[in-house]
């Protein structure tokens, strides 16, 4: 699944957090959170989805790049 980069940007922004802040929180790598932010990461897992929409409380349909 693509996940929409613009969407999770502005959720991090919202909440003050930097790129590596959110990283450490959902435990993933900065540079996964650069690809995913940039939509350069066509495929990303269940997994960092899961932890993206449980730790923003929003759900994962949400995240989904349409």
């Amino acid at each position: 699944m693509t996940l929409n980069g613009i969407k999770v940007k502005d959720l991090r922004k919202a909440r003050g957090l930097s790129q590596l802040d959110l990283a450490c929180e959902i435990d993933c790598s900065r540079e996964i959170i650069v690809k995913i932010e940039t939509n350069s990461r066509k495929e990303t897992g269940l997994c960092i989805a899961y932890k993206l929409a449980t730790f923003f409380n929003v759900s994962i349909e949400s995240l989904i790049l349409k």
